[in-house]
């Protein structure tokens, strides 16, 4: 692994000299809100403003430096401005910026990286500039390709903002209507930690959630089911991971049912979990795939990649976009794809996703408010319970466990009684150690001060 390019002093990072947000962020952050609306949670609870990134560091207006824990969302797992993705960037942005769906070299050395790096035969591709549009795609292809509607997915996943896709999460919103698109349906996924059905020694039990889909298949759908579309870690559910045995049962369950397996990979791909694809893991090639957030290390660039049988079903949906495959989108997906090969980072993200593991196990034994911990690569989630037993959840924690690292020098992702975790994927062990003491440490200070 090259870390010349972001070497990082311990001994200046993070080093915070001005409380955050200081004064330079608050009057930033005042000017930007008087027209900008509709912030995050990690910004409402701590409005810190950021000036630059190097590596996995970042640096405010006041000019405090943190650990980025946070990868933008999930979003630059190379690290910030790495040279290689910058690079390539500055070459097409001043060579060819646009140039609608017409074939360009660079769009094409893309598709040939991809065919080489993606598993089984996911090989007829599509580029978007953002997450919802290729989830949006790739539905659009399920439907295409099967002559059927209806849509499934889990409760507490998260596949975008636009109507269709939010009609496949959670939608309480009167903006959307208050109903889901019709043909929308959501079902129960097993959550190791708080299961719905268990096996009589307590563990949960993968079978009765797959025999729960196959009775929703005969009974609730009108028997027009298109595909199955699920996140293989849920991200804003609070990094929450299956069972190791449920993908490849519910990739058997798709085909014998004849539906199509769609796996959300925006957030879950290129390295994040240590596999080009987090179904991978389990060894399952999906038959629809997007792929997105680090695949252009910051740069807005998604894909939608589909199997061989039914990639001439884009021809199908309109599958064009202004944006998509634009040469800079493409130059920086390919290098990021290259930097990831060239600094062996999948193997890296592996060894750092054990090196956290060994110290989050820990905490579930150290601290009373530490429920459950979960890992894989360089995704990561705490979970803070009120009581071990009933595992009510504890916000105000959660909160405050947030705001104490972030204000220690650690820039990270809040969602409730939830901690999630995303450093990038070049991280050196010496500063992964360091980011893990201080939420070590604004752990068991918040755990006194709500006792």
């Amino acid at each position: 692994m090259n870390q010349n390019w972001a070497a990082v002093d311990l001994n200046e990072v993070p080093r915070i000299t001005v409380p955050p947000p200081g004064p330079k962020s608050q009057a930033l952050h005042g000017r930007c809100t008087k027209y900008f609306k509709g912030l995050s949670s990690q910004v409402k609870l701590f409005p810190v403003a950021f000036e630059s990134g190097h590596g996995c560091t970042l640096r405010d207006v006041d000019g405090n430096t943190y650990i980025d824990f946070s990868s933008g969302i999930y979003v630059t797992t190379l690290g910030h401005c790495h040279p290689k993705v910058t690079e390539a960037v500055q070459k097409y942005a001043g060579r060819l910026m646009n140039a609608h769906d017409f074939t360009t070299e660079i769009k094409t050395l893309l598709c040939e990286k991809l065919a080489q790096v993606l598993p089984g035969d996911l090989t007829g591709y599509q580029f978007y500039d953002c997450g919802t549009a290729a989830v949006e795609a790739g539905m659009r292809v399920m439907r295409a390709g099967t002559g059927k509607h209806e849509l499934l997915s889990c409760f507490y996943d998260f596949h975008g903002k636009t109507y269709g896709a939010v009609s496949l999460a959670e939608i309480r919103s009167p903006v959307y209507g208050a109903t889901r698109a019709p043909g929308m349906h959501l079902l129960p996924r097993p959550n190791p930690y708080r299961p719905h059905w268990t096996k009589p020694d307590g563990t949960i039990d993968t079978d009765k959630y797959i025999e729960f889909y196959a009775e929703y298949l005969d009974r609730a759908t009108v028997n027009a089911v298109a595909g199955f579309v699920l996140e293989p870690i849920q991200g804003w559910g609070g990094s929450v991971m299956p069972p190791d045995d449920f993908f490849p049962k519910l990739r058997k369950l798709c085909d014998q049912r004849k539906v199509l397996l769609m796996a959300d990979e925006v957030l879950t791909s290129w390295g994040r979990t240590g596999k080009w694809l987090c179904l991978e893991h389990w060894g399952v090639v999906p038959d629809v795939v997007s792929i997105g957030k680090g695949f252009g290390n910051g740069f807005p660039v998604t894909c939608v990649a589909v199997r061989e049988p039914f990639k001439e079903k884009f021809e199908a949906i309109s599958a064009s976009s202004s944006y998509g495959g634009n040469p800079m989108a493409c130059a920086a997906a390919l290098a990021s794809t290259e930097v990831i090969e060239e600094e062996g980072l999948l193997e890296h993200a592996l060894h750092l996703g054990e090196l956290f593991r060994k110290r989050m196990l820990a905490w579930e034994q150290k601290f009373k408010i530490v429920g459950n911990t979960r890992v894989k690569g360089c995704l990561m989630g705490v979970e803070l319970v009120k009581d071990k037993a009933t595992k009510e959840p504890f916000d105000e924690a959660g909160k405050r466990v947030y705001q104490r690292a972030f204000a220690k020098g650690l820039a990270w992702i809040p969602a409730g009684h939830i901690l999630r975790m995303s450093p990038p994927i070049i991280m050196p062990d010496d500063v992964a150690h360091k980011a893990m003491d201080i939420i070590e440490e604004s752990i068991g200070e918040v755990e006194k001060e709500l006792s």
